[in-house]
């Protein structure tokens, strides 16, 4: 094979266009893949830390502003159920049981009721800059870094 770099062995340079080198650095660009995974741990204890501060609670069933219509979001799925028993491929019954299965998914998620647990100012600020921070880090480790041959140039 060709030493020109276009085969898999090629001393040319790589893929990437790094001047030989192998391996590249977050997004692609030379450097940074040390701050990605800084800022990715500090983005995912930061938001652990939040979600375990967050209590989710579910209240009545209100669907079109009546009171207790969870049976009335349930018509259009059992009926697009019984039709696809009657006939699997029918477009209808399909359109009919999705459409019934979004509009119940829909109304748990307009019926919770999300509450943040007390806690110390001191604490919700730790949580939000590791969360802000861990995410500003991650976007400086996709940007270019300089490089030792780049200082020598």
């Amino acid at each position: 094979m060709a030493e020109t770099g276009g085969s898999f062995g090629g001393k040319g340079k790589g893929t990437a266009g790094n001047d030989g080198k192998r391996f590249v650095g977050a997004g692609g660009t030379p450097g940074g893949l040390g701050e990605f995974f800084l800022g990715l741990g500090m983005a995912i204890v930061g938001l652990y830390l939040l979600f375990t501060h967050v209590q989710v609670h579910t209240s009545y069933w209100r669907f079109g502003g009546m009171e207790n219509s969870f049976g009335i979001t349930l018509i259009p799925m059992l009926l697009g159920i019984g039709i696809l028993f009657f006939n699997g491929k029918s477009i209808i019954g399909w359109l009919l049981t999705v459409a019934g299965f979004l509009i119940i998914f829909a109304g748990i998620l307009v019926n919770m009721d999300i509450y943040f647990q007390r806690t110390s100012l001191f604490n919700t600020l730790i949580m939000l800059v590791l969360i802000a921070g861990g995410l500003g880090l991650i976007a400086r480790s996709l940007r270019p870094h300089r490089t030792r041959a780049d200082d020598a140039s």
